[in-house]
């Protein structure tokens, strides 16, 4: 039988975890129950920097019952980087792992069918979301656009699909590979290749706590994701220099035609609209191509992307 190891990040989820950890224990009893995994698999919760008591409470699950693990963070690095620290840490120790939010939104019963599709030979299944009727309305139009837009400057990702997923090892290993500090996630697991599935699940609403990605929050995640996988928008700045220019050439020509004709008239408003969309432009485009640079910065450091303080796993040495 297979060890499964569930990764679960946390960032300040003293209100749920307790909770969380009783439906991960009821969920990997029953399939542990049922042949389906061994009985040395794990539930690894990854503290990531927190500053209530989670840490706190990850080291009272794990003394009160070696199903529970913890992986403590030497500081905050951000969601994604705590999930790979948590995949990272246990990639040697399982034959398969289950990465998932501690908010209980995602259907943690759609981990049957994650681990019956890896029996059957995928890699990688993706846990896809069939609807958002929790969502509001704003939320859906900008979730949905966001998975969209990204699909239109060439990231690959999975619609509806965030970061519950399974991993086989191997899978593991290949996302090993990539050495990225400007982390997505949702793009990179796709590039690993390999067999894969999807499993479709309806998400609940948060079971308590605050969520961890407000608007701001998410804009700033769907740049990330956007500049760390795709060139496109550079691309996109060249095809708008070129319009641009071209209509200056094609205005030049209307200005020298119209002052042998004598038609022109002079006035500011004209020239006011041209410097300050021009002046616009620059400055976004100068922006945009900053920004990369500014990644190509942060890799050529190849700063560590994690420090592991503390692995509390009884098996950790099998």
């Amino acid at each position: 039988m297979k060890k499964l190891y569930v990764v679960v990040p946390c960032y300040n989820e003293e209100a749920v975890l307790y909770e969380t950890a009783k439906r991960l224990k009821s969920k990997m009893t029953t399939l542990i129950d049922a042949g389906k995994i061994s009985k040395k698999s794990h539930v690894v919760f990854v503290n990531d920097g927190s500053k209530d008591q989670t840490w706190e409470i990850i080291e009272k699950l794990h003394s009160d019952d070696s199903l529970f693990s913890g992986i403590n963070l030497s500081r905050n690095r951000g969601h994604q980087n705590a999930l790979l620290a948590g995949l990272m840490t246990v990639k040697d120790v399982c034959d398969v792992s289950i990465s998932m939010d501690a908010d209980l939104q995602d259907d943690i019963n759609a981990m049957d069918e994650m681990i019956e599709q890896y029996l059957s030979g995928c890699d990688i299944v993706y846990g896809v979301r069939s609807k958002r009727a929790t969502d509001t309305w704003f939320k859906r139009m900008t979730a949905e656009g966001f998975y969209k837009f990204m699909d239109i400057l060439g990231a690959n990702t999975v619609y509806n699909h965030a970061d519950y997923r399974l991993m086989s090892q191997r899978a593991l290993e290949g996302l090993a590979e990539f050495k990225e500090v400007n982390l997505f996630l949702r793009g990179i697991v796709p590039m690993i290749g390999y067999r894969t599935g999807i499993v479709y699940y309806e998400r609940s609403e948060r079971f308590a706590g605050e969520s961890k990605y407000p608007f701001k929050k998410m804009l700033a995640f769907a740049f990330e994701g956007i500049t760390s996988l795709s060139t496109k928008p550079i691309r996109m700045i060249t095809a708008l220099g070129i319009a641009v220019f071209s209509i200056s050439i094609l205005m030049l020509i209307w200005s020298v035609v119209g002052f042998f004709r004598g038609t022109t008239t002079p006035g500011w408003a004209s020239l006011m609209v041209s410097v300050w969309g021009i002046g616009g432009l620059l400055i976004l485009s100068v922006g945009i191509v900053g920004e990369y640079i500014g990644k190509i910065y942060l890799e050529t450091k190849a700063r560590p992307r994690f420090i592991v303080k503390e692995f509390l796993n009884d098996d950790k040495d099998e």
